[in-house]
C-alpha cells in the first residue's frame, strides 16, 4: 500500500512539474511576442490593411455562423471556455499530443496575431495569455471583428473580404445566409472544404454550420433545409 502511494505521489509530482514547465515556456514566448510588438500596434497594423472591414460591415449572419460553429459560449466565456479546454486536454493527454484544439475565437484570434499553427503545448499556453489580454482590453465584437478579417478561407484569402470577393464576386455585406454559412464552415479545413477544390464536402461541413446555427436558434430549421435543398438538387 505504501509503494502505491508513493508511485502515484510520484506521478503526481511529474506532472506537476511538467504542466509547470510548459506554463514557463508558455509565457516565456508570449512574453518574447508582445516584447517585441505590443497587442495595441499589432492591431493597429492589421486594421491598416485595406482589405479590413469593421463588424458593422460584416454581415450578422456570417458573424452567427462563426460563433455557432467556432464558439458557441463566446459571449459568455472569459477567453477559454472550460469545458471544451477540459475535454480537448485529457484527449490530448490520452493521446501524448495536440490531435483536440478546443480554441476559442479569442485564443485562435491571439495564435493568428502572433504565432504560427505548429501544434505545440507552449504555444497553446502562450495564445492563452494573448486571449486573456485581449478579452481585458477589447470587447467581444472587436475581438470578433480582428477574427473575421485574419482567419484564411482557402484558395489564398485571407478575411472575409477577400473570401466573399472571391468565392461570390460580392462585398461581404450583400452575403446571403446560404454564403455566409458556407464561408464560416471553411475556416476548421480550408484547402479541404474549399468549394472550388471539393463542393460535395463545403456543402457538408456547410450542413454543420447550420445545424449548429438551428442549435443556438440563429435560425430556424426551415431556413436549415431550404438552403440544403438548394445544393441537393
Amino acid at each position: 500500500m505504501k509503494f502505491i502511494k508513493r508511485l502515484i505521489f510520484a506521478v503526481l509530482l511529474i506532472i506537476i512539474i511538467a504542466i509547470s514547465l510548459i506554463v514557463y515556456m508558455g509565457h516565456a514566448m508570449y512574453k518574447e511576442a508582445i516584447n517585441k510588438v505590443s497587442i495595441q500596434d499589432k492591431i493597429q497594423e492589421i486594421k491598416k490593411d485595406e482589405n479590413y472591414l469593421t463588424i458593422d460591415n460584416i454581415p450578422d449572419d456570417f458573424k452567427h455562423a462563426i460563433v455557432a460553429v467556432e464558439d458557441h459560449r463566446f459571449y459568455t466565456h472569459s477567453g477559454i471556455d472550460l469545458i471544451t479546454t477540459t475535454r480537448s486536454m485529457l484527449e490530448n493527454i490520452k493521446e501524448k499530443d495536440i490531435v483536440a484544439g478546443g480554441s476559442t475565437i479569442t485564443q485562435q484570434t491571439g495564435r493568428l496575431m502572433y504565432f504560427t499553427q505548429e501544434q505545440r503545448f507552449t504555444r497553446k499556453v502562450a495564445e492563452l495569455f494573448v486571449a486573456f489580454d485581449l478579452e481585458k482590453n477589447y470587447s467581444k465584437d472587436e475581438i470578433l471583428e480582428l477574427y473575421c478579417n485574419m482567419i484564411y478561407y482557402g484558395d489564398g484569402y485571407h478575411g472575409i473580404k477577400e473570401a466573399s470577393n472571391g468565392y461570390f464576386k460580392k462585398e461581404a455585406k450583400d452575403l446571403t445566409l446560404a454564403e455566409a454559412s458556407l464561408l464560416a464552415g471553411l475556416p476548421n479545413a480550408p484547402s479541404a472544404y474549399s468549394p472550388t477544390k471539393n463542393k460535395k464536402l463545403a456543402h457538408k461541413r456547410q450542413s454543420v454550420v447550420l445545424t449548429q446555427m438551428v442549435k443556438y436558434e440563429y435560425i430556424s430549421e426551415e431556413q436549415k433545409q431550404e438552403i440544403e435543398n438548394s445544393y441537393n438538387k
